[in-house]
């Protein structure tokens, strides 16, 4: 296979006319030719294509939230959450299969080409395990596909990754408590496993279910601790101690001061403070949001290495803040990009909101150049998902997303710079693995996110308000 590409961003080089890659069979660049003239059995890229992105945070059940949650007067994120419960509460297998289905194709018509999903939605809603007996199994034959078997949930959204083609890196979420020093409450009872040791064994039939399944290099599963909210102090060394360690682990970080005034008080400590106490403060470590941090904080975490995920939109939608990204970066961090609640998908405007959060909080500009925003929307987020970089040199994925230079948002614009300007209406096409998957808003195989996302969010809906002909329907 090869791909030709009208113009190219190559790292180091700048904008690159005639730009072909050789791909072999799993999707793996082989040979770079620059200056290339098109031949008659490449897939034609036009436009100017940069790397893909990499998504590493994202909850696909959020995205039936969008645009609904702005009527309710002064609010923050702890008003938000509720109405957050109320749609997971709604979910099932099938549905959710669905709903991630139509979400990851959204993803991908946009330029994301793989996703790290923080996934909690592990049981059902009694908190009774799926391929188990409880108030709310099924009735009647097994499903031939498993979709009320172990591992329900999480199978669910590999086979939607698989149908929207998206790489997918199943981040396996610790939920053992609804606050510091809380029980979980009857809407986080899904979210939960009886203990620590319950989900370590749990992720590790996970983890072999996946293996058996699916290739590595379409989906993955990697690790996530919701926060230091929902992980007990004590359970964290455990965690430290006992998980595998060549996957990548997660965190929800600081995403509010209420959370940091819990842990202090309970603890003495600030969450990453007692990360590091815990042995978890290690460079493998993706901490998400990390929105209200210390100076100590910061150093700590660029001492280690980490990666912070930025979700900038997110960030703004829920009133959060805006998290100390320059700082975070100059002390030895990694700074990735997420949607985490799909407020919006597009990694050009989660790039544009990385420099203007910057400059909102200085009063200055130029604090991530076009390339810098290139590389934590694409080779940052790959890390943190413990995967292989996207992009056009021997070695990496071929996967990329080309932009119109010349469209309404962009016309003018100097090539390096259009991290600043398009958006993801201007992404003409989106190759993966050196297949073509989009072109111009339309996946290649699903057709129009928009009509999925559609029939989705009405199913969700309809499962949610108890409307019985409509769940018959779902059923059929």
């Amino acid at each position: 296979m090869s791909v030709w590409c009208e113009a190219a961003w190559i790292r180091g080089r700048g904008i690159v006319s005639g730009v072909r890659v050789e791909v072999d069979e799993s999707g793996i660049v082989t040979r770079l030719e620059l200056g290339a003239e098109r031949k008659a059995s490449d897939l034609p890229v036009s436009g100017v294509a940069f790397p893909a992105a990499s998504n590493a945070h994202s909850h696909a059940f959020h995205r039936v939230l969008r645009g609904r949650t702005h009527d309710m007067g002064v609010g923050s994120f702890w008003t938000w959450r509720e109405q957050m419960y109320r749609a997971a509460g709604a979910l099932t297998p099938a549905l959710y299969e669905q709903l991630a289905t139509a979400v990851f194709a959204e993803m991908v018509v946009t330029g994301w080409t793989s996703v790290a999903e923080f996934h909690y939605v592990h049981h059902r809603p009694d908190g009774t395990p799926y391929g188990g007996t409880g108030s709310s199994a099924s009735t009647g034959s097994a499903d031939p596909n498993g979709a009320d078997g172990p591992h329900a949930m999480e199978l669910a959204l590999a086979r939607a990754a698989v149908n929207a083609r998206i790489r997918l890196t199943l981040l396996d979420t610790c939920y053992l408590a609804g606050g510091i020093g809380q029980e979980l409450s009857p809407e986080q009872l899904r979210f939960g496993d009886p203990d620590v040791h319950a989900w370590l064994s749990r992720l590790a039939s996970l983890r072999e279910a996946i293996s058996r399944e699916f290739s590595p290099d379409q989906v993955t599963v990697g690790a996530a601790l919701h926060s230091v909210r929902g992980v007990p102090a004590d359970v964290l060394p455990v965690i430290a101690e006992q998980l595998p360690p060549e996957i990548p682990l997660h965190i929800h970080l600081s995403e509010q001061p209420a959370e940091n005034e819990a842990c202090l008080q309970a603890t003495g400590l600030t969450p990453t403070a007692l990360l590091r106490r815990s042995g978890l403060l290690t460079r493998r470590l993706s901490a998400v949001h990390a929105t209200h941090l210390t100076e100590q904080d910061i150093a700590m975490l660029g001492a280690a290495h980490a990666t912070v995920v930025m979700c900038p939109t997110t960030e703004a939608d829920l009133a959060d803040g805006i998290g100390p990204a320059a700082a975070l970066r100059d002390a030895g961090a990694r700074i990735a990009l997420g949607t985490d609640q799909h407020a919006v998908v597009d990694p050009w405007l989660e790039m544009r909101a990385l420099e203007h959060g910057e400059r909102l909080r200085s009063g200055q500009r130029g604090w991530f150049p076009p390339e810098a925003l290139h590389e934590a929307a694409s080779d940052a987020g790959a890390r943190s998902q413990g995967r292989r970089l996207p992009g056009f040199e021997r070695g990496k994925y071929c996967d990329l997303m080309a932009v119109d230079p010349s469209s309404l948002r962009t016309i003018g614009s100097q090539p390096d710079q259009l991290a600043l300007s398009a958006t993801a209406q201007d992404v003409r096409t989106v190759v993966i693995g050196g297949r073509l998957a989009a072109r111009q808003g339309i996946h290649a195989t699903l057709g129009d996110p928009a009509r999925l996302l559609a029939a989705a969010i009405t199913d969700v809906d309809a499962a949610g308000t108890g409307d019985t002909a409509a769940k018959g329907a779902l059923q059929r």
